[in-house]
C-alpha cells in the first residue's frame, strides 16, 4: 500500500473494479481504524483514497449507478475524463444578482479548498434574469466534489473517493458514508439494452415566424448603430412517452471523433443538464492561460460533406469573418487588463466537426500575480461576444427582451476548478432534461447582414447531433 500523507492507494497494480471497491472499503476502515479520535484538523483538508482499474467505459460506468447527484466531464482532446457519484463536498449559490457579485463569491469559496480536490459543475448564463422553474435544479453555480469517482488520466483509469474534512467534522462518519455508498456501486458498464423512450412531439420556441421577428428587432440595432452583434437562441422542445435516463444522450453520442467538449450534471433523478460544446472558454494552470476564439459557423451540408469546401466557404464569408473578428478583438480587449503577455494566433483556423466547421483562433496569456484566481477570469471572459454580444452588456439585455425563454446553463461555463488549476467549456449545443422533457439549446450569431432563414437553418445545425441520437433509438 502506498500512502502519501493525503493521497493513500491500496495496490500500484490496476485491479477489475469489483476488487478495487473491495480494497478502497479496506483502506477506509484501516485509515479509520488507525486515526486518533480526538485528533481534529485545525483547517480544512482532502484525503484521497485512489486505486488504479483495468480499462473501462466511464460513461457506462456511471449509466449503471443508481446513486445521485452524477457527473461526468470530458476535455476536447479526449485525454482526461471524469465519472463521479455523491457529494464529498460542494459550492452552491441560489441568489439572483450580476454575474460578478457570483463570480467574487465563487472565487472566495475556492479559496479555501484543498488544491488536490477538483469541483464539476456549472454556472448560469446570466444570474440577474428570473429563471423558469424547468431550471429549479440549477442555480446561479453548483459545483461537487465527488464522493466516488472513476478518472481517465495519463491513460490510466483509476477508483477513487474523496474525504473532505472540514474543522470539527466527524471523520469516522464520513467514511462510513463513503463505505455505504461503495457498497452500492454497480462494477457493470454495459448499457446496450437501455432506451429512450418513444418521441411523441416535437415542437419550437420560439417558432420561425417569432424567430424572424426577434431576428429583424436585433438587426435594426445593427442598422440604428447601437450594436454590433447579438447572439440569439432558440429552444427545441422534445415530449417523451415517459421519463427517461438523460445519460442515454452521452452514451449514444453519435459522432465520438468530434472534437468537442462533454459536461453532464444530474442533480437529482431525470433531471439533468449537457452539452456536446466545441468552444472551450479557457484553460487555467496556476498564471498560464489558454483560450480561443471560435465563431463563424458552415453546415456540411451545403459542401456535401467536404472539410476543404467549408474550409474555404468559411474563409472567404465576409460575415463570417466579421463576426469571428468580433470575438478576437473583445477577447483581446477583456484579458489585457489582467494580463502581462497575450499571444493571439495571428491566421484564422477552421475546427472541423462532423455536421459543422468553425473558424477558430487560439490565443495563450500570462496572468498578472494579482489576477490569479478564476473568479478574476471569469469575470473578464464570459459571456464572450460567441454567445453574447458586442458590446457586451447592451446584449445580456437584449437577449433578456427578446428571447421568449430563460437561458439558464445554456452557453455559460461549465467544468471543473481546483484552487490552482480549471477548465471551463460553453455549454452551447446543449439540453435540460426534467422528467419527459427535454429542451434542446441553440443559437446563431447575428451581425448586420444576417438572414433569419440561414440563422434558423445554423440553429437546426447546431442540436443535429442530439436530434440523431433521437432519430437511432426510433
Amino acid at each position: 500500500m502506498s500512502d502519501n500523507s493525503n493521497i493513500i492507494t491500496p495496490s500500484e497494480e490496476p485491479l477489475p473494479i469489483g476488487t478495487a471497491v473491495a480494497s478502497l472499503k479496506i483502506a477506509l476502515s484501516n485509515y479509520n481504524d488507525k486515526r486518533d479520535s480526538h485528533d481534529q484538523s485545525d483547517q480544512n483538508r482532502l484525503v484521497l483514497f485512489s486505486q488504479p482499474v483495468h480499462a473501462m467505459e466511464l460513461s457506462g460506468w456511471l449509466c449503471r449507478q443508481e446513486s445521485y447527484p452524477k457527473v461526468f466531464w470530458m476535455n476536447r482532446e479526449k485525454d482526461f475524463s471524469v465519472a463521479g457519484i455523491g457529494i464529498a463536498d460542494s459550492i452552491q449559490c441560489e441568489e439572483l444578482g450580476n454575474n460578478n457579485e457570483i463570480f467574487q463569491q465563487f472565487g472566495r469559496s475556492m479559496a479555501c479548498k484543498d488544491p488536490l480536490a477538483r469541483y464539476f459543475g456549472g454556472f448560469r448564463f446570466n444570474n440577474s434574469q428570473l429563471q423558469e422553474p424547468i431550471w429549479k435544479a440549477f442555480p446561479a453555480y453548483s459545483f461537487i466534489l465527488p464522493l466516488v469517482q472513476l478518472t481517465f488520466e495519463n491513460n490510466t483509469v483509476t477508483l477513487s473517493c474523496n474525504l473532505w474534512l472540514e474543522r470539527g467534522d466527524d471523520a469516522g462518519k464520513k467514511i462510513i458514508a463513503i463505505i455505504d455508498l461503495l457498497d452500492r456501486v454497480v462494477t457493470c458498464s454495459d448499457c446496450s439494452a437501455s432506451k429512450l423512450p418513444e418521441l411523441l412531439n416535437l415542437s419550437y420556441n420560439p417558432d420561425e415566424k417569432i424567430w424572424n421577428e426577434m431576428c429583424g428587432k436585433a438587426l435594426q440595432t445593427f442598422n440604428d448603430g447601437s450594436m454590433e452583434k447579438i447572439m440569439l437562441a432558440r429552444q427545441t422542445v422534445l415530449e417523451f412517452s415517459s421519463s427517461l435516463s438523460p445519460l442515454l444522450f452521452l452514451l449514444r453520442y453519435p459522432y465520438p471523433e468530434n472534437a468537442i467538449y462533454r459536461f453532464y450534471f444530474e442533480p437529482a433523478e431525470n433531471q439533468a443538464f449537457f452539452s456536446f460544446s466545441p468552444e472551450r472558454l479557457y484553460r487555467r494552470n496556476g498564471n498560464k492561460l489558454l483560450t480561443e476564439a471560435l465563431a463563424g459557423t458552415c453546415s456540411k451540408e451545403l459542401t456535401n460533406g467536404n472539410d476543404h469546401q467549408a474550409s474555404e466557404a468559411l474563409l472567404n464569408s465576409e460575415k463570417d469573418i466579421r463576426e469571428h473578428n468580433f470575438v478576437r478583438e473583445m477577447i483581446y480587449q477583456d484579458l489585457n487588463p489582467i494580463c502581462s503577455e497575450i499571444n493571439m494566433q495571428e491566421e484564422v483556423c477552421v475546427l472541423q466537426l462532423n455536421r459543422l466547421a468553425h473558424l477558430y483562433t487560439h490565443c495563450t496569456a500570462k496572468l498578472k500575480p494579482e489576477f490569479q484566481k478564476d473568479s478574476d477570469v471569469l469575470k473578464r471572459l464570459h459571456p464572450t461576444p460567441a454567445v453574447g454580444g458586442v458590446p457586451k452588456m447592451p446584449a445580456m439585455q437584449h437577449i433578456i427582451d427578446l428571447e421568449p425563454f430563460s437561458r439558464g446553463w445554456y452557453a455559460a461555463p461549465v467544468g471543473w476548478v481546483s484552487r490552482d488549476d480549471a477548465e471551463f467549456s460553453v455549454a452551447i449545443r446543449s439540453a435540460l432534461v426534467n422528467g419527459r422533457f427535454t429542451y434542446l439549446y441553440s443559437g446563431a450569431g447575428l451581425v448586420k447582414g444576417s438572414n433569419p432563414f440561414s440563422e434558423w437553418e445554423e440553429v437546426d445545425q447546431k442540436i443535429g447531433d442530439i436530434l440523431t441520437i433521437t432519430r437511432q433509438e426510433a
